[in-house]
């Protein structure tokens, strides 16, 4: 299956704007002019969520929220490891429900994807590090070579 047309920055805010207005996904799909598949991948990537409630007597809505809390220190892959882990377990027990299997499932990718990336911002870091290091030695080296010419010339 192939993919679609790529999103704009300006669609990604707009998607934005709509999930703060809650807005279901149909509703975000018609604004955008997108599939609800696509939407619902849009909205996994960007961290933001749909949410459904549950149909009552006198109302059958659908609406979305946004929950992101930003921590402010990364967790650590061992805790990802650890809720990962919880999830199997949860699984494996079974007793679940459809919706507690899909998150439990969108857990296990989330977890996955976690690891790649902190993965490589621990090596974008040991980069950046050493880059900083490079910099200062020619900086030093530099004023060095600076002090060695003004001691040759007087």
């Amino acid at each position: 299956m192939g993919k679609g047309k790529p999103w704009s920055r300006e669609q990604e805010l707009q998607l934005r704007a709509l999930v703060k207005a809650c807005k279901n996904v149909d509703e975000l799909a018609a604004g955008l002019k997108k599939s609800p598949g696509a939407i619902k991948k849009k909205l996994l990537r960007l961290g933001l969520e749909v949410v459904v409630q549950a149909e009552k007597k006198f109302s059958g809505t659908t609406t979305t929220s946004f929950h992101l809390v930003i921590p402010a220190d990364l967790p650590s892959v061992e805790y990802q490891l650890r809720k990962l882990a919880g999830a199997i377990d949860a699984l494996e027990k079974g007793d679940l429900d459809k919706i507690d299997v899909m998150r439990l499932g969108r857990l296990i990718a989330g977890v996955e994807k976690y690891s790649d990336m902190y993965a490589a911002y621990v090596g974008y870091r040991e980069i950046e590090q050493k880059v900083d290091y490079a910099i200062d030695w020619m900086k030093k080296r530099d004023e060095e070579r600076k002090n060695l010419d003004r001691l040759k010339s007087t």
